[in-house]
């Protein structure tokens, strides 16, 4: 069911939540009109953080103003002429009004899809608890949601309550001055004649005697009413900090740790658009008891009657202070982690927000955001609230940025677009700690007011750890460095523990989630291929997986010492295979057609039983960023069969030219392992025959030379290749030495 029809059935509160998404910004009418064609655009595609594809933005704008001419063209008859004026003047006015920043119409609309899909789900869970979300949370979300409904009633409770606390007691004040003026009257009745004094003393003795037994029973009333009052608080405050518990310290943080994992390849971390109406709903129910506590504490000072209420009123304001500080502490947060290899004079960017500030209207007077970049030890400092004497470990440049609010989203944030970190200080490293160990973070600081400058706030928060390069050639060991911190670090770690060894299973999961994200590819590392990384960390030829299974690997072995027998570390080999298939090979391994993580013993194996000309590609156990083709074949010198491994090729091989093209050159290889024909595998990713010369033509023959190796690494024979091109024409000659 198209989302506007359900949405379209909302009730209640639902529903006006839903009508309040829509104004001059953006009219109700445009989506009901356009509905299908609304929800089939790819809104979700557009990054708006990223100024280059404003592009896209703009198109989509000119083809919803194409959309509505189109739509009012087409009416008819007398209500058609009304409608068609109507749409003709939200095209003229959506026209004007995004022209400028067609990026406001994406986020304008996101935010409006993503709005009302939550509040449809929210009401089907209502309505059928047993249907839930597809990522498993409707129980969650319902009592989430059953919980704020209860705040809502003991909220309203608490308001009905003082407001009868506040009727009772002006009542209370009106019969005191009463009981004031009976005792002024008394005192003037010295001057009347004696008979008519003490008929008239008898009587406002009277009046006073029963007004004062009242108030001695109105003020115990009050008294009551005030404690009963303060307990009803309390146990609305100790529900708020069980909501904000789960919200804050649960949903809040899990976010945190998905958008962490999102840095390792990870799932994305999702939207904030829900976590941000809980925590506006938080702050609402705080701030309106605060409110209320107030209002109390008011009401006790202007009638001071003696009694545990006074301390009771205290103690709920400290909380109900803490509470609301909590809260927009912990929702000034990073919406865009700054990229964790850092590399100096570079740009890059990140997006900060403040999840309440909308609520509080913190945008009435937008704060300003600082970043600065410090080093482990100041973190620590700075968490342990010591005085770090505004110390900072570098430079970056467009450091400051104000907040802006999005009306359109509710949003509250600033979006760095164009920092640079100039300059960086490292501090003394331990032991055999290398630069790229070295980790940093970004904060990012603030100072605004909240109600009416009643409470000021500063604010900070940290980025996930960086790692900081002055080198491209940097950036291989500091991705290990991101990686296993993002993958391994507990969460409310001192900053920047990580465990010094992980179980197997773990770092399996770790780097499986890395390969698939940076080959993008849905086909992840097989059983077999992890008993292949088990080999090689290990150095064992056990192919049992249980055999690893409670085998621990420490960072040492990860990316610090080199494997046996070569000059690169576990990491460093394993990145190299990253690389290299994410830059060329990403469609032969989804297409299956490297197994790659094979050693020479297993392709040995593998291939002698097949026919002479079948082959297969692994990657290469001596070269980084490597992949070499092994088939089987005669050996003319012995009349056996024997298995033969060409020299690796590497990222350099492929840019001059493709896997392809390279198998299609070589005639002796027939079939790729097991039995497929290597036309059928590899044919449609080959050169045309009249495909564009590169931008320097080829105007002399060029030669290549490619070593065979034999099982042992021995040279055993040298394919020439000799290159010819003419016009669009590329012929090769192959000659085996």
């Amino acid at each position: 069911m198209a989302l506007w029809i359900q949405a379209q059935q909302l009730k209640g509160d639902a529903l006006h939540q839903m009508q309040a998404l829509y104004g001059q910004h953006f009219p109700i009418e445009v989506r009901h009109y356009l509905a299908q064609w609304i929800e089939s655009q790819p809104w979700d595609a557009i990054d708006v953080e990223k100024q280059q594809e404003e592009f896209k933005a703009k198109r989509l704008l000119e083809s919803l103003i194409q959309e509505l001419q189109r739509k009012a063209e087409h009416q008819m008859g007398e209500d058609g002429f009304l409608l068609k004026i109507k749409l003709g003047h939200y095209a003229s006015q959506l026209k004007s009004a995004y022209d400028p920043c067609p990026m406001e119409l994406v986020r304008c609309i996101k935010h409006i899809l993503y709005t009302e899909q939550r509040l449809v789900q929210e009401a089907s869970n209502v309505s059928s608890p047993g249907v839930g979300l597809t990522d498993g949370t409707p129980q969650k979300y319902q009592q989430i949601n059953q919980a704020f409904e209860e705040l809502r009633v003991m909220t309203q409770d608490t308001e009905n309550d003082l407001r009868k606390l506040q009727h009772s007691q002006e009542y209370f004040i009106i019969q005191y001055q009463e009981s004031l003026r009976i005792q002024a009257q008394l005192s003037s009745l010295a001057s009347l004649p004696p008979a008519e004094r003490v008929q008239r003393e008898t009587s406002l003795q009277s009046r006073k005697a029963t007004l004062e037994a009242w108030l001695t029973r109105e003020a115990n009333t009050l008294q009551k009413y005030r404690q009963d009052l303060a307990e009803k608080q309390q146990r609305t405050l100790a529900l708020l900090r069980k909501q904000q518990t789960v919200i804050v310290d649960d949903e809040l943080i899990q976010w945190k740790r998905r958008q962490q994992l999102a840095g390792n390849g990870g799932p994305a971390e999702g939207s904030l658009d829900i976590l941000q109406s809980w925590c506006e709903k938080l702050a609402d129910m705080i701030w309106q008891n605060r409110q209320q506590i107030r209002r109390v504490e008011h009401l006790t000072q202007q009638l001071p009657i003696p009694g545990p209420t006074e301390e009771l009123l205290k103690e709920l304001n400290s909380t109900v202070t803490d509470v609301i500080s909590a809260l927009v502490t912990s929702t000034f947060i990073i919406e865009k982690q700054p990229p964790q290899v850092l590399k100096t004079q570079t740009k890059f960017a990140a997006t900060v927000r403040l999840l309440v500030g909308g609520k509080l209207n913190v945008h009435m007077n937008p704060p300003q955001v600082k970043a600065t970049i410090i080093n482990e030890q100041q973190a620590k400092a700075l968490l342990k609230n010591e005085n770090t004497r505004n110390d900072s470990s570098g430079e970056i440049l467009n450091n400051n940025c104000v907040m802006e609010y999005h009306q359109t989203t509710g949003t509250l944030s600033a979006h760095f677009r164009n920092m640079s970190l100039k300059r960086i200080k490292r501090s003394d490293r331990r032991g055999a700690e290398s630069v790229t160990e070295e980790k940093f973070t970004v904060l990012f600081e603030s100072q605004f007011s909240v109600g009416g400058n009643e409470l000021m706030f500063h604010v900070k928060t940290l980025s996930l750890p960086v790692v900081v390069i002055v080198h491209g050639s940097q950036d291989n060991n500091a991705t290990a460095t991101v990686l296993w911190d993002n993958a391994f670090s507990e969460p409310g770690r001192v900053p920047f523990v990580v465990p010094d060894k992980v179980t197997w299973p773990q770092l399996c999961e770790a780097l499986n989630m890395k390969y698939k994200s940076e080959v993008q590819s849905d086909r992840g590392l097989s059983e077999e291929n992890l008993v292949f990384l088990a080999q090689k960390a290990f150095s064992s030829s056990s192919n049992n997986p249980e055999d690893y299974r409670n085998m621990t690997m420490t960072w040492s072995q990860f990316n610090r010492e080199s494997l046996p027998g070569r000059n690169f570390t576990f990491w460093q080999w394993f990145d190299g295979v990253i690389e290299l298939m994410k830059k060329h090979l990403k469609a032969h391994w989804n297409d299956g057609a490297i197994l790659g993580f094979l050693n020479k013993q297993q392709a040995q194996d593998m291939l002698l039983s097949k026919p002479n000309g079948t082959f297969l590609l692994r990657f290469s156990d001596s070269e980084i960023g490597g992949i070499t083709i092994a088939w089987v074949a005669e050996n003319p010198n012995k009349a056996e069969r024997m298995v033969w491994n060409l020299m690796p090729f590497t990222t350099k091989d492929f840019s001059i030219r493709s896997l392809a093209d390279r198998i299609s050159d070589l005639n002796h290889l027939l079939f790729l392992y097991p039995n497929q024909p290597k036309d059928e595998v590899f044919s449609r990713y080959c050169t045309p025959p009249n495909c564009t010369l590169p931008v320097i033509p080829l105007t002399t023959p060029m030669i290549l030379f490619r070593k065979v190796l034999d099982d042992g690494g021995n040279c055993t024979a040298i394919i020439l290749l000799h290159i010819v091109a003419t016009d669009c024409n590329i012929s090769v000659t192959l000659t085996q030495l």
